[in-house]
Formats: C-alpha cells, sequence, structure tokens
C-alpha cells in the first residue's frame, strides 16, 4: 500500500548541499510490539523498470541494520518515539533520489509516500564562492630625461659666440661715437660767429651775396640747419 496514511514521511522534499548531512524522517501512527522500518532508495523516477534499494532498516532489538553494498559510515537509523530517522553524512550528487520508509506486514507491504532528496553543490541561500581578484601591483615609473637632439656646445663654440657678440658691440659703439662726433662738428659749423642771422640761426657770410632775402635763405638752409 503505497502512500499509506499509517506511516507518514516528512518532508515532502529536502535539498542538500554536497559533503553535508541530510535527515528524512518517517512517523509510524500504529503500535507493534516487534516494529521493523525499512527505508529504502529509487533513484530514479518511479516507472516499470525501476526498483528499490534497500538501505537500512532500524529492529528494536538489533538497532540499525545495514543493507549490502551500503556504505555504513554514511547511513544510520535511529528511533526518537514514534519518528525512525535515517541520517546521511556526506552525501554526493549520486545519493539523490526517493527515499522511502516501510513496514512489512501480513501479506502486505506498506510504503510511505516518499521524500526527494536533491543534492547539489550550491543551496540557493548559500553564496558561491567568489573567486578574489588580486589587485594589481602599480609600477612607478621615473620620468626618462628628455634626450638632447643635436650636436653638443663645446667650450670652443661657445668662446666663437661670446666673441661675435663683443665684435658687434664694439662696432656699434664705434658707429654710434661716430655719428656724435659728426653731429657735434657741423652743430658748431652752423653756430660759427661768422655771418648773419636768420631766425636765430648764423648763416656764412658766402651766401649773403646771392640770398639777400632772408626768406629764401631760411626755406634753402632748413633741410641741414638745426633750429634752437
Amino acid at each position: 500500500l503505497r502512500g499509506s496514511s499509517v506511516l507518514q514521511q516528512t518532508p515532502a522534499y529536502i535539498k542538500a548541499q554536497t559533503n553535508k548531512m541530510a535527515m528524512l524522517s518517517c512517523e509510524a501512527k500504529i503500535s507493534l510490539s516487534n516494529m521493523r522500518i525499512y527505508w529504502l532508495r529509487q533513484r530514479q523516477a518511479p516507472s516499470s523498470d525501476s526498483h528499490h534499494e534497500f538501505l537500512a532498516l532500524w529492529d528494536s532489538t538489533k538497532g540499525t541494520v545495514h543493507g549490502e553494498e551500503v556504505e555504513q559510515e554514511k547511513i544510520a537509523v535511529f528511533r526518537d518515539a514514534s519518528r525512525f530517522i535515517l541520517n546521511l553524512t556526506s552525501v554526493k550528487p549520486e545519493d539523490s533520489g526517493i527515499y522511502f520508509c516501510m513496514i512489512i506486514g501480513s501479506p502486505e507491504l506498506t510504503f510511505g509516500k516518499g521524500t526527494q532528496l536533491s543534492v547539489v553543490d550550491f543551496l540557493p541561500t548559500t553564496a558561491q564562492p567568489t573567486k578574489k581578484s588580486t589587485p594589481k601591483k602599480r609600477v612607478c615609473r621615473l620620468p626618462r630625461p628628455a634626450t638632447q637632439k643635436g650636436p653638443l656646445c663645446s667650450p670652443i663654440t661657445l668662446g666663437l659666440l661670446v666673441a661675435g657678440v663683443l665684435v658687434l658691440l664694439v662696432s656699434l659703439g664705434v658707429a654710434i661715437h661716430l655719428y656724435c662726433r659728426r653731429r657735434r662738428a657741423r652743430l658748431r659749423f652752423i653756430k660759427q660767429p661768422q655771418g648773419e642771422g636768420i631766425s636765430g640761426i648764423l648763416v656764412p657770410r658766402c651766401l649773403h651775396g646771392n640770398y639777400s632775402n632772408t626768406a629764401t635763405l631760411q626755406k634753402l638752409l632748413s633741410p641741414w640747419i638745426l633750429k634752437t
């Protein structure tokens, strides 16, 4: 009798993380003097080809009795009043399936409704480990010195440049000196006491004979004389 109310399994569905523990419960609603609770596993969905794998049973005198080819250190059954608990440790993905508790009557077999166990690597509430990104080391690069293009200035080249500048300065000074001497000579010639004045400027006597008109002389000499 599958799904009988005599055996109540909780929960109906359970999800466990790899290498963790899973606990399945089966509560018996009847009382027998010598009760045995069997735990079976069906690895694939129920069908005509599926079969039940016997894992272990609980006996009132012997305690936990394991089935053949079962890892005994991973499976244990214990009783808590009317509840019979199947304890699975270090579960793997291949442990996924539907687990049934069962009792053997005369002549029927009574099954619980089953508990589906799914073993996953990460539970929805478990944050997946993230790879820590190692920060890149910052490398401080020193600025490269600017490379000087062209030939370097040697002491001889600098000396020639300085000599050229001095020659230019001397030449400029000589030219200014000659210009000043020439200007002073012209002024002395114009301001000599010989001759008669035109608007306060003295004119040589040689010009008086040909240009007796003062206005004509002033107009003629205006480009060369310096007004005071």
